[in-house]
């Protein structure tokens, strides 16, 4: 008895079966498509999520995200476990709050084996409109799927149909050309057919090219105007619009991050803008939805004449606002603005929204590094020494931030007076510079702990040795749980009568040398030095050294941050310092200070200064 014609059916088996041929896709990972799985498990926030299409009484699953094993090595599924063919034979969504009690799969063995509690699926089809199979959204429970969820999971389907319709395009291609080779109208034709077919691949590939980028590069950014500097760059490949905006949420307020690279920027002038105000960008953030303003018409219809009026002189058309939800609020609003009228399709509009999530992303993590920054400040801040008062000595500090506004350490100077040996006398002062290893809080906790314990240390010490104190420190460290190593320089400034010369006392705990400039202008290193000090190290001989200093004589001590660049000797640069002390040392003691840091952060040519924790230096000088 002859097998009965499913008919229509059959047919529609075998354009499918033609469809994922010339697309290329079969039960192994495919990673575009594993990227639209990703992005919908990001976006409606579930566990998993899967591009199933359907094949000869399975489902494939070239995109997967959040399967359990067997099922995520096998990238396929059989019908009992796949909704999608729902999907497939209706032509429609699929959208189930809760599996378990769904007349059409509550026996399914996905429930068990899946964890599939709720599902939501939308058609993917190819150019010809043929139901080709579903991008689906599974979750481990019940839930209720509101309108925004499914129109994002919408606009993913659509963009992967075009993926799909793209691939399959090109492979139809590829075969037209061999068989137009033969005639010359037909050839004509291909021509046409190919460029037709170009766009939309450089269109695909800009989409494709934006998600890789946003992950990539807004992965570095270190703060909001980082963010903010990268932001054209990276969406100037998806409709070449002329104006990025980002916009933060403040209390009842957006707050514009402007060009950080454009002083004279007409949005400077709208640094911030109520929730409440007649502008597309603070609507997006009111109702937390895109808002599309498609042409000047609707700008003026719809909003106030301030917004009008600050579109116009940005020379904007068309704009775009994307609200930028972060992990657990909305952050603020992306605006995309264009010149001249620009129609914003399915394809890029959801490659911009999926784009507005990594946005989101780097946004919150720059407010969290801002909010770390201004604390770590304030706590570095708020260590620094007030620089005691000496009559015949003048001493001057700078404290440099690093150029990488989150690096933030152990680096630190002091100044103090000794007490009186006798009445009359002016006070021996004790000087200290010192960089605890490390750029971070840990680091600025240990240096404070440190600088408290070398004063008591020397304090504890007459005659107040250097030598003494440091070997003491060693001891104590050896014993405390601090965790310290680092470098540090402990000196003792005794005084001498007036206009004599004053008694320098050093011991260097592996420090860069301090540069000593006589009065005539030269400049010495003292390079004497001992080990760096650790809590492994208990019994260090250390020494100390001693030098007298002329009135007129400048000792500066300083730590790596002021010498060490990326790709740049230190030797050379500990030349160079030494070299502007020489030119440099006959002004006043802080403005010496300014030329050093100014002069000293200038990279060499063709080279890029290393981001070092912080700069300080300090500048006892007698009198003259």
């Amino acid at each position: 008895m002859a097998k009965q014609d499913r008919g229509p059916q059959a047919g529609a088996d075998t354009a499918r079966r033609q469809a994922l041929r010339l697309a290329g896709l079969s039960a192994a990972p495919d990673p575009g498509m594993d990227r639209f799985a990703r992005l919908v498990a990001r976006l409606l926030h579930v566990p998993a999520a899967i591009v199933a299409l359907a094949e000869d009484g399975r489902q494939i699953l070239p995109g997967m995200f959040g399967l359990p094993e067997p099922w995520a090595g096998r990238r396929a599924l059989p019908h009992s476990h796949s909704p999608c063919r729902y999907v497939v034979d209706s032509g429609q969504a699929l959208i189930v709050s809760d599996v378990p009690a769904d007349e059409r799969l509550r026996t399914s063995q996905a429930v068990a084996d899946l964890g599939m509690v709720s599902y939501g699926g939308m058609p993917l089809t190819d150019g010809e409109g043929l139901v080709l199979g579903a991008l689906g959204a599974i979750g481990h429970e019940p839930r209720s799927w509101d309108a925004g969820e499914l129109a994002d999971l919408e606009d993913l389907a659509a963009a992967c149909s075009a993926e799909l319709r793209l691939r399959i395009l090109s492979a139809q291609r590829r075969s037209a050309q061999k068989v137009l080779e033969t005639a010359r109208a037909a050839a004509e034709r291909a021509r046409s057919e190919a460029e037709s077919l170009e766009h939309e691949a450089q269109v695909g590939l800009d989409h494709a090219e934006l998600l890789l980028k946003a992950s990539e590069e807004l992965a570095q950014t270190s703060g909001l105007e980082d963010v903010r500097r990268r932001l054209h760059d990276l969406l100037v490949g998806v409709g070449k619009p002329s104006y990025v905006g980002l916009l933060v949420a403040g209390q009842d307020e957006l707050r514009r991050i402007p060009d950080p690279d454009d002083a004279s920027s007409v949005e400077r002038e709208f640094l911030t803008l109520p929730t409440g105000a007649a502008f597309p960008s603070a609507r997006a953030m009111r109702e937390g939805r895109t808002v599309f303003v498609p042409h000047r018409e609707a700008l003026v219809e719809e909003f106030g004449p301030e917004a009008v009026g600050l579109f116009d002189r940005l020379g904007l058309t068309t704009v775009l606002c994307l609200p930028l939800w972060g992990s657990r609020a909305l952050l603020g609003v992306l605006a995309i603005g264009w010149a001249k009228q620009h129609e914003v399709g399915i394809t890029e509009r959801a490659a911009l929204t999926a784009a507005s999530g990594y946005i989101a992303q780097a946004v919150e993590r720059a407010q969290y590094l801002d909010e770390r920054i201004s604390v770590a400040r304030e706590l570095q801040e708020a260590m620094l020494t007030d620089l005691p008062l000496a009559n015949s000595i003048e001493i001057s500090a700078l404290y440099q931030p690093a150029a990488d506004d989150h690096m933030i350490g152990g680096d630190w100077y002091d100044a103090y007076h000794l007490p009186l040996t006798s009445p009359g006398r002016e006070s021996t002062l004790m000087v200290t510079v010192g960089d605890i290893t490390g750029h971070d809080m840990h680091a600025a906790t240990v240096m404070g702990q440190l600088r408290s314990m070398l004063r008591q240390a020397t304090l504890d010490h007459p005659p107040y040795s250097p030598a003494a104190v440091l070997t003491a420190l060693d001891a104590a460290c050896a014993v405390l749980p601090l965790e310290a190593s680092g470098t540090l320089v402990h000196a003792r400034l005794d005084p001498a009568p007036p206009g004599s010369s004053w008694t320098l006392t050093w011991s260097n705990a592996g420090h860069p040398p301090p540069l000593l400039r006589s009065p005539d202008g030269r400049v010495n290193l003292l390079e004497e030095h001992d080990v760096l000090f650790h809590q492994a190290f208990e019994h260090v001989s250390r020494t100390e050294n001693r030098r007298e200093l002329a009135p007129g004589s400048i000792l500066l001590l300083y730590t790596d941050g002021l010498i060490e660049r990326r790709g740049h000797d230190i030797e050379a640069a500990i030349t160079q310092l030494a070299d502007l002390l020489n030119r440099h040392g006959n002004g006043p003691l802080p403005e010496l200070l300014r030329q050093l840091g100014n002069r000293m952060a200038q990279p060499p040519p063709r080279r890029r200064r290393r981001p070092a924790g912080a700069a300080h230096s300090l500048i006892p000088a007698p009198k003259r």
